[in-house]
């Protein structure tokens, strides 16, 4: 018998399934190695089918009825609903036609296809010399769609581009043996037996020498005779087609809430001047003599906060996460099985890279998630922002969320492998203030690193809406945060030329942080003794990363049951 939850089910698997094939690099990712073979198709046409199909998805919930369905399918039902409706715009934008920039894109992002895949047995490694085939022919529709781009209008910001052959001429190389793709054939499984392992090995250096290296060859001409010469000498999203609606329709989807560029300015400005006072207040227990700017140059110059080699920095990072690890069991109920390493960022994109991201782990169990730490540039990576960035990166922020996420197997697939920006960026950013209830910044410098960036993403709702739609230059958004946190000018130029490649991605952290906080003083104050902070922990987390006001809704509800037993 049909039913409105199994129609429901159905929905959902065949979205799955859709999904999957669609994007087999986000499949490989999930765990699901059906499709390890191929690449995605990145065609503007492709696109367009794609959003025509997550329509035809949309109708089809529609004629389910709501109603009929359990408080928990009702759940599913909404968050899907939302899910399909900002996937739809946002590709209605067109904004996918702008794919790379020097921070990102699918040259800087192809390099990790060893790390993302499963690479256990013959199979495993001809799916993977079958997608070094194909690199040649995705870097061709790429460029295709980047031409197509830039006849509609999407014109890449030429800031965005400048020293974009960093991370493009490493993989042009006389040797395949040399590259980064050729790594797995380095040191095979033992389930490979020695006449594979030549076959395999002569096979993937045939691949690179015939599409890999001639597929990176390919972009570098491309951007410099066709992609950089066109390149808009403005910033803004809204100077992109229908550029206001697209920068609203952003806003909307990085924060899962209706707000405005300017109540978003305005929330920054006023969390910056609140920080600010709590940098002052702890820069004068740290006995520095000398106004605010004197101490953020000091911080900025001093050798002692900053690393002689990589290899300091890894270790000294390394320490501080074990001392995290020790720390979680006070705060959570529910911990991730999947553990987590660390690793640098490849020398192949580190220059124009963040300090640090996390790449998340198999959903299969297969592969442990992995916090990349820059060692670029060790002048600019000051040890004073290790506990923060370690918070935040690792655990309890962005592996013990989405490793956790990914463990709840009574979810549908969809809420287990994606979910909202403004929670998973809100969630790492709380986590770093969680920090000061777990015994760190005992040091004043680590506290003012924490403020630092904090405020720096105070300073992103600020300088992400005004660059975009409220006139500011890149100058002044730079200015600005170099005046308002101790980060170092390069880490700054990079960031901000990511906000500008990638609009209304800033705003998630600072807008999800706020509303987490807010909702925990709202319980604390409701409960008062009553309120248990693990507990609440597990309302956070055990439903994976929600929409913000699903968020609410889930914390009052489970407040006010507390508040009856």
């Amino acid at each position: 018998m049909t039913t409105p939850s199994t129609q429901l089910s159905q929905l959902f698997a065949d979205h799955w399934q859709a999904w999957m094939q669609y994007d087999p690099l986000f499949a490989s990712m999930c765990g699901d190695h059906r499709y390890d073979d191929r690449l995605p198709s990145v065609s503007d046409t492709g696109v367009t089918a794609w959003r025509s199909q997550l329509q035809d998805f949309r109708k089809r919930q529609d004629a389910i009825p709501r109603a009929e369905l359990s408080p928990a399918d009702q759940l599913n039902y909404d968050i899907f609903a939302r899910l399909l409706d900002v996937d739809i715009d946002e590709l209605g934008h067109g904004y996918y036609r702008i794919p790379i920039s020097r921070t990102a894109g699918f040259h800087l992002s192809l390099p990790d296809l060893p790390m993302l895949m499963s690479l256990e047995n013959l199979r495993d490694y001809e799916n993977y010399i079958s997608r070094l085939q194909a690199i040649k022919t995705y870097f061709s529709e790429n460029i295709e769609l980047m031409r197509f781009g830039l006849q509609t209008g999407y014109l890449p910001p030429l800031d965005t581009l400048e020293g974009i052959e960093q991370g493009i001429l490493p993989h042009i190389l006389d040797n395949p043996e040399k590259s980064v793709f050729f790594s797995p054939f380095e040191n095979f499984p033992s389930v490979i037996t020695t006449g594979d392992r030549e076959r395999l090995a002569h096979s993937a250096q045939e691949a690179i020498h015939t599409s890999v290296i001639p597929a990176y060859r390919l972009l570098l001409k491309f951007v410099q005779d066709e992609y950089r010469p066109a390149a808009r000498p403005g910033i803004a999203a809204s100077e992109l087609p229908h550029g206001g609606e697209f920068y609203q329709s952003r806003i909307r989807y990085f924060t899962s809430l209706e707000l405005t560029p300017e109540q978003v300015h305005a929330t920054g400005q006023s969390e910056v001047v609140r920080i600010r006072a709590e940098m002052q207040s702890v820069m004068h227990k740290t006995g520095f003599k000398g106004d605010f700017r004197a101490f953020i140059e000091f911080l900025r110059t001093n050798p002692r906060f900053y690393a002689a080699t990589p290899d300091e920095l890894l270790k000294e990072t390394a320490l501080v996460l074990k001392r995290i690890d020790g720390e979680l069991p006070r705060l959570f109920k529910t911990l991730p099985r999947l553990p987590y390493g660390i690793r640098p960022i490849p020398d192949f994109s580190a220059p124009g890279n963040t300090t640090a991201y996390y790449m998340p782990g198999a959903g299969d169990g297969t592969r442990a998630g992995y916090y990349y730490v820059n060692t670029y540039d060790l002048k600019s990576r000051p040890f004073y922002e290790i506990e923060a960035l370690s918070l935040h990166e690792a655990v309890p922020g962005h592996h013990l969320q989405i490793a956790l996420q990914q463990e709840l197997t009574d979810l549908p697939n969809f809420r287990r492998f994606s979910g909202f920006t403004s929670f998973v960026e809100g969630w790492a950013l709380y986590s770093e203030r969680l920090g000061l209830e777990m015994g760190f910044y005992q040091d004043a410098t680590s506290d003012f690193g924490r403020l630092s960036y904090e405020m720096w993403r105070a300073c992103r709702l600020v300088v992400d809406t005004g660059m975009h739609a409220l006139g500011w230059s890149r100058r002044q958004a730079i200015d600005f945060m170099l005046e308002n946190t101790c980060s170092t000018e390069l880490n700054i130029i990079n960031e901000v030329d990511r906000y500008i490649a990638w609009p209304g991605q800033a705003l998630a952290y600072k807008i999800g942080e706020l509303k987490i906080r807010e909702l925990r003083a709202t319980a604390e104050k409701q409960l008062g003794e009553r309120f248990n902070l693990r507990e609440f922990h597990d309302v956070v987390l055990l439903a994976g990363a929600v929409p913000l006001g699903v968020l609410a809704s889930r914390i009052q509800a489970w407040a006010e049951e507390r508040a009856r037993n």
